[in-house]
């Protein structure tokens, strides 16, 4: 169902240089079916032209907070009213300011504050400004408010550096409208524990082992069991990720810890999604002071013994377990073996070099009943609302089976 279809949406566009982005999400919204009303700031044209978003949208161009009403256009009012999703993208600090605070002094937050549509935003800026504890506070005011986050991803910023605040991809954008106008009914009433991130396994006081997992996946399923209205337990491993809302948190640092927690969570749920990269092997001991080199030291030994496979050995009643095989070879033959080893009613499958750490994600749906589902190349937003889609099917079939 393309929840889109016939839908009002507002795409506000600030001034940031990841306004280019915003004609991509114009334009993909327009394909859905959805009618697209564009509302620029002063600065975001100095970025991107108004005609740009006219040509994509077959409309005008909403600017000026001052134009005057008609009887077909009344303003900030209007545009409110008539709203089914209000987006956002991109959301630069002041913006992001601007909402928190409440604050009515352009047309993006003057409809900001009158509508009653859900608000998405996609935040764009320098690592340090989207860090800093001003922009970081006003994120978690928004977000206590119900604003939903499309939180931005690590790569090249406009100053030239590598890190943290670029723009989530339009994909990702279009996944997050998607969510917050569908029906949150199919998990209503169900308990659902997933895991996110990669564990840390300690050498000594500074050093450990650990992976590459951003914890992107976990949490965007999160999000999207939390939409389709599941009271959501997340275990995470240490991320920078911002906690979806109406989410519990647990954080934990080793396979160990994140062992307990699950055994824990899981006592009374109704699914256990291991999005986790959990470290195989840990070391068998942990030296109490940081390891010095010594002079003309070559090599360091460091034992590692197995940790146990946390999903494996979790054995609950009507417990749903849903498993991750991130493989670098065979990747169908491996996920199959362990669906079946670990007793899962379902597994997603992918490769390995091209999904841990990154925004996107080519999956295999693989479940106990013998069917294969390849998903097409994806935004892990994407592709997580996919797979709580596919979760809430063989809740359903579970249910109907019972009966």
């Amino acid at each position: 169902m393309n929840v889109l279809e016939g839908k009002s949406i507002i795409l506000g566009v600030t001034g940031g240089i990841a306004a280019y982005k915003a004609a991509t999400i114009a334009s993909l919204l327009v394909q859905t079916g959805a009618s697209v009303d564009v509302v620029m700031t002063e600065a975001a044209q100095h970025f991107v032209q108004p005609l740009t978003f006219s040509a994509i949208t077959h409309a005008s161009v909403h600017t000026n907070p001052f134009a005057a009403w008609r009887d077909d256009f009344t303003g900030h009012v209007g545009l409110a009213q008539n709203a089914d999703v209000f987006i956002i993208a991109p959301a630069t600090t002041a913006a992001i300011a601007r909402l928190a605070l409440g604050l009515a002094d352009d047309l993006i937050s003057l409809i900001a504050l009158s509508t009653a549509a859900p608000i998405v935003i996609a935040p764009a800026m320098e690592e340090r400004m989207l860090h800093h504890a001003a922009t970081q506070g006003h994120l978690t005011t928004i977000a206590d408010r119900g604003v939903r986050i499309v939180e931005p991803t690590h790569g090249r910023l406009a100053s030239g550096a590598i890190g943290e605040g670029r723009m989530a991809s339009p994909e990702s954008v279009i996944a997050a409208a998607r969510d917050v106008l569908r029906p949150s009914i199919r998990l209503v009433g169900k308990k659902v524990v997933i895991t996110a991130g990669g564990t840390r396994e300690p050498i000594d006081p500074v050093r450990y082992i650990g992976n590459r997992s951003s914890g992107v996946m976990g949490y965007a399923l999160a999000a999207a069991a939390v939409a389709e209205g599941a009271a959501v337990t997340l275990i995470s491993g240490p991320t920078r990720l911002r906690t979806p809302n109406d989410a519990a948190l647990i954080e934990v640092d080793t396979a160990a810890e994140m062992h307990q927690a699950v055994e824990q969570a899981s006592d009374n749920a109704d699914v256990l999604i291991m999005a986790a990269a959990v470290a195989d092997f840990r070391p068998e001991t942990i030296a109490p002071r940081k390891l010095k080199k010594s002079s003309g030291q070559q090599y360091l030994d460091v034992r590692l013994v197995r940790n146990p496979d946390i999903l494996a050995s979790i054995d609950r009643p009507n417990l749903l377990k849903v498993g991750f095989a991130a493989e670098t070879e065979d990747l169908l033959g491996n996920a199959a073996q362990k669906l079946k080893a670990k007793n899962l009613a379902m597994i997603v499958a992918n490769d390995a070099n091209s999904t841990i750490g990154a925004p996107t994600s080519t999956a295999t749906i693989l479940t106990a009943d013998g069917r294969v589902t390849a998903l097409p190349k994806m935004s892990k937003e994407s592709l997580a609302v996919e797979i709580v889609a596919m979760v809430a099917d063989l809740l359903g079939r579970t249910n109907s089976d019972s009966s």
